[in-house]
């Protein structure tokens, strides 16, 4: 009689605590053991000496979702979902958005139910909060924690930006509450004045963009944002850091003992803001832009230092036409043009060919940056590590698969690959979600809505993650 439901064998299995040539053994979801497993499984899969990773965890992605402009993003949670597994993710944070006027619990409500209906992975939701005077606002926020939505993202720009004295409260309520204040931090009156004067000269091309959203406007708002944490003792986690001056102000926050946590993005450390300039330069608009040289340098080694500690895709879905990124027409000036670029089948598949394959960090660092720190960072107890008692979420990683992008080979919903033309070497083979097999060899074999949502508990938020 088989004493386990799968057993992993023979791989190279990267856990926290080091590297171990061995076997995992699975039971119902959970992993059971690591290491020289000599019992029979009902069913066993064998890894071939090639690595085995924990299924990654990507914290920020935008999942049928409307955008500020009013654009619906291309991704329903099915085509999202089948996207991220195919690169090796079985966990996705999304976002909740609340509507000018709508009730918290509403908004978080009808985004639960899309999800139900369409998730093929593991799921929860960051809560945006965009109107503070609607009804039963504080009312709705503190009893959403409770009930295990541990996060709550504002901006300081764009049409739903908070001001800073409604920011100020909700880091007090999150402190009080244990939760989790996710922040995109640029300064709304440098941005707005620098388009107006871009706008105002007629230079309005997507490589304006970049001009358009200066530096000094992310390490404004990172700063003033690291000083609100430190006076309301609040945990924040900085979105999508750009700029090698915003890794400072960051670095020095965390050492004066501020709860200041943050991230970046494959394509603010693999892309320059050199990519607007191609004819379609649209295709990469983003917010922040893209930045330069320097700048990776100084994210590559804020990564591995831990002064930064996650690696999301920021994965914002709109395609290339008139129902996106051409909404407003081929010639569209760049503040008509949504902001966004797809990376959820992208972000482990470019990672692991930087950080393994050409080794920018090891096996140990890439799980670190991609499962282990944004599982552990928000709350998300069961994921992000090969660990007894863990979810069994497990890639099998082929190191000596080498892929070329092309233009649309990803399997969202955007129509394009903003990596076409780019060669990642490691290729995840097998997909594992709670000890089921959700991609083998290119071929996806999960079903909607077969995606858990994840009830998260207080963040454990250590000085370092090993």
């Amino acid at each position: 009689m088989a004493e386990s439901d799968l057993i992993l064998r023979n791989g190279r299995v990267v856990t926290p605590v080091g590297l171990v040539d061995g076997d995992i053994a699975v039971s119902a979801g959970r992993i059971t053991a690591i290491g020289r497993v000599q019992s029979k499984a009902a069913r066993e899969i064998d890894a071939g000496g090639r690595w085995v990773m924990p299924g990654g965890v990507d914290p920020h992605a935008h999942i049928e979702q409307m955008s500020g402009m009013g654009l619906m993003n291309a991704d329903t949670f099915e085509t999202a979902t089948t996207s991220a597994a195919m690169g090796g993710t079985t966990t996705v944070i999304s976002f909740a958005a609340q509507a000018k006027g709508q009730r918290l619990r509403d908004a978080v409500s009808d985004y639960a139910a899309r999800a139900r209906r369409g998730a093929m992975i593991d799921h929860a939701f960051h809560i945006i909060a965009a109107d503070t005077e609607a009804e039963a606002f504080e009312e709705d926020l503190v009893s959403l924690i409770a009930e295990g939505h541990r996060s709550i993202k504002v901006f300081t720009t764009y049409n739903i930006g908070l001001g800073d004295a409604q920011i100020l409260r909700l880091m007090q309520i999150a402190a009080k509450h244990d939760a989790l204040v996710c922040v995109h931090a640029e300064n709304d009156a440098i941005i707005n004045d620098a388009r107006d004067r871009l706008i105002a000269a007629g230079q309005t091309t997507p490589r304006d963009h970049a001009r358009s959203r200066p530096r000094v406007a992310e390490v404004e708002a990172v700063s003033r944002i690291c000083h609100f944490a430190a006076h309301t003792s609040a945990r924040v986690m900085l979105f999508h850091i750009s700029t090698r001056e915003a890794t400072d102000v960051v670095r020095s926050a965390r050492a004066k003992g501020s709860r200041i946590w943050a991230e970046t993005c494959p394509h603010y450390l693999l892309m320059t803001e050199e990519v607007l300039d191609r004819p379609d330069g649209a295709k990469w608009m983003c917010s922040p832009p893209q930045r330069d040289k320097a700048d990776q340098r100084v994210l590559w080694e804020a990564l591995l230092a831990g002064d930064l500690q996650v690696v999301s895709s920021d994965h914002a879905p709109y395609r290339f036409d008139a129902t996106g990124k051409l909404s407003a027409g081929p010639d569209a000036p760049f503040h008509q043009i949504a902001n966004g670029l797809p990376g959820l089948e992208t972000r482990l598949p470019l990672l692991f060919d930087a950080m393994v394959s050409q080794g920018r960090g090891g096996p140990q660092a890439f799980a670190r940056l991609t499962a282990t720190a944004p599982a552990r960072l928000h709350g998300l107890s069961a994921k992000g590590a090969i660990a007894i008692g863990k979810d069994a979420d497990l890639v099998i990683w082929d190191a000596d698969h080498r892929v070329t992008y092309g233009a649309d080979d990803l399997h969202d919903n955007v129509g394009y690959n903003p990596w076409d033309g780019h060669t990642v070497a490691g290729w995840p083979r097998t997909v594992i979600l709670r000890g089921d097999v959700l991609v083998s060899d290119g071929q996806f074999l999960g079903q909607p809505g077969s995606g858990f949502w994840q009830h998260r508990t207080a963040a454990d938020m250590p000085e370092r993650i090993a």
